[in-house]
């Protein structure tokens, strides 16, 4: 490999041309993995494990470069993840996602680091290390696999805003248990740990709010008539948020999400192409890290940590993360199906790998294998948990037989006109089914305005009747979107008398029925 003072235009052909037919294979996993169930991250891997030194003979072995471009690819994953999310789909969802994020992390901690520990013979520092490096979850290898199953938004959006808020206390227990595994077990008091986890989170917040509204406001006027860099100038507050707060010593993770989630909900112009521009990069993100740490991984020395990793990923599936779950969100009186399905939906992904670089990087010697029982774990878990989830919905009955879907059309027109559009597909259990479109009483500013009936479009009339399996267009001013959809979603659940008497609660064991 030429030094970078002897690399010339000559030495680019080949990383150039092995980083097209990576990207090119990548585009072949998101079909497979839409066929199969799996998660595109378990493709990404085995790409990159194909390409490594058991597959192509490429040697990649720098932890230390792994853990800094995994940190830079996971900022552009929660900026994706907070621009695309609605304020208003998690804003019901945000008390209980956070203490899942908090003190269900906690819970979790300590649940695989006393197995491991009484079970695997593991010390408690190396435990606590290990428990704290799997307490990390994963929505986008959750959604990855529920594209085709309608939840309800009480659901979606906890899975949302849990993947968003957990990463940042996830990154302060790692890094802390690691420095003191690494300064010979010297770890701090609890207090110590909790007053600073408090400061970075509480800090970390203030920043990236802060940063996402000013920042709005300010990139509205410098880039307001070209969307190209106005998508720009958008995903660079984000990294602008996570670089403040990191050079202040809080958390960037949750400044980054949260100046990104600030910008996606301030109603700036050219939402499409920010959406479009944030997804691209995401996705690019989300190949280049799982294919590194595919590169990474030495299929020789996984054989060796497959029992302690199925060991670990057993009590984490069975205990911690249910367990996690029931006390934090058993005090919001969330439903035991609700409950249930966010305890099989606990996905491992990208975090908990890229965590599990930190104790080697950090000092800690002879924690290597931690990676290889992670990676191992997080293999082993998405297999068996992901084809299973939309399964699992179903038999929970926690699914929506008609989901309002936004419709992201780069259009000026609408802009100005401050019009959304939304598609919803009328399944097959839904009450829509016989009602006319008159009968749905939606607000006056809102219509729907084309039907798709077995391939075929079809311009409704108000005495239109909608049937199981058609798709629909509402067109609907901004300020109306929302009551639109409720109306949707109630005369889905009760039929076309919804309304008329008070909405009948749903059975307390699946949640409380808000979408």
């Amino acid at each position: 490999m030429p030094s970078a003072a002897d690399f010339g235009v000559h030495d680019l052909t080949v990383p150039l041309l092995l980083a097209a037919l990576v990207v090119l294979l990548a585009l072949v996993a998101v079909r497979v993995s839409a066929r199969s169930g799996l998660p595109t991250m378990l493709l990404y891997l085995a790409i990159g494990l194909a390409v490594g030194e058991s597959g192509l003979g490429v040697r990649f072995d720098d932890t230390q470069l792994t853990q800094v471009l995994g940190y830079g690819a996971l900022v552009l994953i929660l900026a994706e993840g907070g621009l695309t999310t609605s304020w208003p789909a998690i804003r019901r969802s945000v008390g209980p996602a956070a203490v899942l994020s908090t003190f269900g992390v906690v819970v979790s901690v300590l649940v695989v680091a006393a197995a491991a520990h009484w079970v695997l013979g593991m010390s408690w520092s190396v435990a606590l290390v290990v428990g704290a490096v799997l307490s990390s979850t994963d929505a986008a290898a959750v959604f990855s696999v529920l594209r085709t199953v309608p939840l309800p938004r009480r659901l979606s959006g906890m899975l949302e805003a849990e993947s968003g808020f957990n990463d940042a206390p996830v990154v302060i227990l790692v890094t802390s248990f690691s420095l003191a595994l690494a300064d010979g077990g010297r770890a701090e008091p609890w207090w110590v740990l909790l007053l600073r986890a408090v400061v970075e989170l509480v800090g970390g917040t203030l920043v990236g709010v802060l940063v996402g509204w000013v920042g709005g406001r300010l990139v509205r006027r410098l880039a307001g008539g070209a969307s190209g860099l106005f998508a720009i100038g958008v995903i660079t507050l984000a990294v602008l948020a996570y670089a403040v707060a990191a050079a202040a010593h809080l958390s960037g993770f949750i400044a980054a999400y949260l100046a990104a989630l600030v910008l996606g909900n301030m109603g700036l112009p050219h939402r499409a192409a920010v959406h479009g521009f944030a997804e691209a990069l995401g996705t690019l993100a989300q190949i280049g890290l799982f294919v590194l740490l595919g590169l990474l991984a030495s299929p020789p020395r996984l054989g060796s940590q497959l029992v302690p990793a199925l060991v670990v990923g057993i009590v984490l599936v069975v205990l911690a993360r249910p367990l996690s779950v029931f006390v934090s969100l058993t005090p919001f009186r969330i439903g035991a199906r609700d409950q249930l399905f966010l305890s099989w939906a606990g996905l491992r992904g990208a975090v908990p790998v890229v965590l599990a670089t930190v104790p080697s990087t950090l000092g800690a010697r002879g924690t290597e294998w931690i990676f290889d029982l992670v990676f191992v774990l997080v293999v082993v878990n998405t297999i068996v948990q992901a084809p299973t989830l939309p399964w699992v919905a179903r038999r929970l009955r926690v699914t929506e037989s008609v989901r309002p879907l936004s419709v992201q059309l780069e259009t000026t027109v609408l802009e100005q006109m401050h019009a959304e559009v939304v598609t919803a597909t009328v399944g097959p259990e839904s009450r829509l089914h016989g009602v006319e479109i008159f009968e749905l009483c939606l607000p006056l500013d809102a219509q729907i305005t084309l039907v798709f009936r077995d391939g075929h479009p079809l311009v409704p009339t108000g005495h239109t009747r909608l049937r199981h399996g058609d798709q629909f267009l509402l067109v609907a001013a901004a300020r109306s979107r929302e009551a639109a959809e409720r109306r949707i979603l109630m005369v889905s659940r009760h039929g076309r008398l919804a309304g008329w008497s008070p909405d009948p609660p749903r059975n307390s064991a699946g949640g409380s029925g808000r979408s």
